[in-house]
């Protein structure tokens, strides 16, 4: 509050021009506190209201406020009557504010009548056992969540196809453009180097038993089954993922999703379903276009150092690999994009509302999604065995 001279009662006398005074007196059952001159913060001459007169054996039952000879005022008069006021309610008496200029009674009734203790920084660490306990229950919370949002978008897209989706198709083929041809070229350029690169181990191991022409089989039963999806998964959690993450909690951070909240807007049918879909719809096909580009890499390199046609070379890949290694490696790509979708919206949606928040929600997408899909192969690779598939 700045240097102003507070509006005064009619009948108020001038204020003399000195410094703040106060001084207390005791009326029956009444406690006066008569307060004057100037209360300027910058002159670092503020009074400390400390006095024995409200620390017991007093029969007053009420503290009232006198101004009259109240000269100008700022927030240094204001933080004087915040002290009065804690230490008359630790007394147990009534505070009678009445006569205090109306700017001021109405900035000193904001404050409590306690000061609020700020809690140590330091916490004692929990034991094992309840640690463990809190991180499973964490978990278990985390996993229920996931499996609702699921559900969301499962209803989402449901209603998506009636035409009864709250969804914006805009939206929607914006995200299918940022998550499948815009991510062609580093796919592209990742698949055609594992494939490079496993055929050229793959020759320099098979050229000791004479069985270099197979190879070819080598790279496109790897490719299609494991190598590609992952590696397609894997470049997607860093590309889209962390993008979806970063986006949302920057909505987080802007409150823009308090306000689609407030609106009755859905957010999962609003924000978080174009970004799982398009990621659902464009990770199989990135797959595919993966695996293909990989075979085609290996076929460079074995061109290279191989004696063989390349007819024979991909007559060879054709006969080697089977239709079901590549409906396997389908069906896990879209898997993969369900969960790198789910996780990185949670994690955008739990951010914090800073701006570093942003970068660590991204990072932690990230570092979910790539953890996640290692997690998630192992898992198919046991069924593929159960399966005998």
């Amino acid at each position: 509050m700045t240097n102003a001279q507070p509006p005064l009662p009619s009948e108020a006398r001038t204020a003399p021009p000195g410094g703040p005074e106060w001084s207390l007196d005791v009326h029956d059952t009444t406690m006066v506190l008569y307060v004057g001159g100037n209360w300027n913060s910058r002159s670092d001459d503020i009074p400390v209201f400390d006095t024995e007169h409200l620390n017991g054996g007093t029969p007053c039952k009420s503290c009232v406020i006198d101004t009259q000879a109240l000269g100008r005022w700022d927030s240094g008069f204001i933080s004087f009557l915040w002290d009065v006021k804690q230490k008359v309610a630790a007394a147990q008496l009534e505070l009678d504010d009445s006569a205090l200029p109306p700017a001021a009674r109405n900035l000193l009734s904001l404050l409590p009548q306690k000061a609020v203790e700020v809690a140590a920084d330091y916490k004692k660490p929990l034991p094992f056992f309840e640690k463990v306990g809190d991180k499973t229950l964490q978990t278990l919370e985390e996993t229920g969540t996931l499996t609702d949002l699921g559900i969301q978008t499962v209803k989402g897209t449901l209603q998506a196809l009636r035409g009864k989706s709250r969804m914006r198709v805009k939206d929607l083929a914006t995200d299918i453009w940022n998550a499948g041809p815009s991510a062609l070229l580093i796919v592209g350029i990742v698949n055609f180097l594992i494939g490079a690169i496993l055929a050229f181990v793959g020759l320099i191991e098979l050229r000791r038993f004479a069985a270099e022409i197979y190879v070819a089989n080598l790279v496109g039963i790897a490719c299609a089954r494991e190598i590609s999806a992952i590696m397609t998964a894997i470049i997607m959690a860093g590309r889209t993922g962390g993008a979806y993450a970063a986006r949302i909690s920057t909505m987080q951070a802007n409150e823009e999703i308090d306000a689609l909240q407030v609106f009755g807007i859905p957010v999962s049918t609003y924000i978080l379903l174009p970004s799982i879909l398009s990621l659902s719809v464009m990770m199989p096909v990135l797959y595919v276009y993966g695996t293909l580009i990989a075979i085609l890499g290996g076929f460079v390199v074995s061109m290279t150092m191989m004696s063989t046609s390349a007819i024979g070379y991909w007559v060879t890949t054709i006969n080697g690999v089977s239709l079901h290694e590549f409906v396997f490696g389908f069906v896990k790509a879209f898997f993969f994009a369900g969960y790198i979708g789910l996780t990185s919206c949670r994690v955008g949606l739990k951010a914090g509302r800073s701006a570093a928040d942003v970068g660590i929600a991204a990072t932690r997408a990230v570092v979910i999604g790539i953890v996640g899909i290692i997690a998630m192969d192992a898992v198919f690779a046991v069924i593929a065995k159960v399966l005998d598939f």
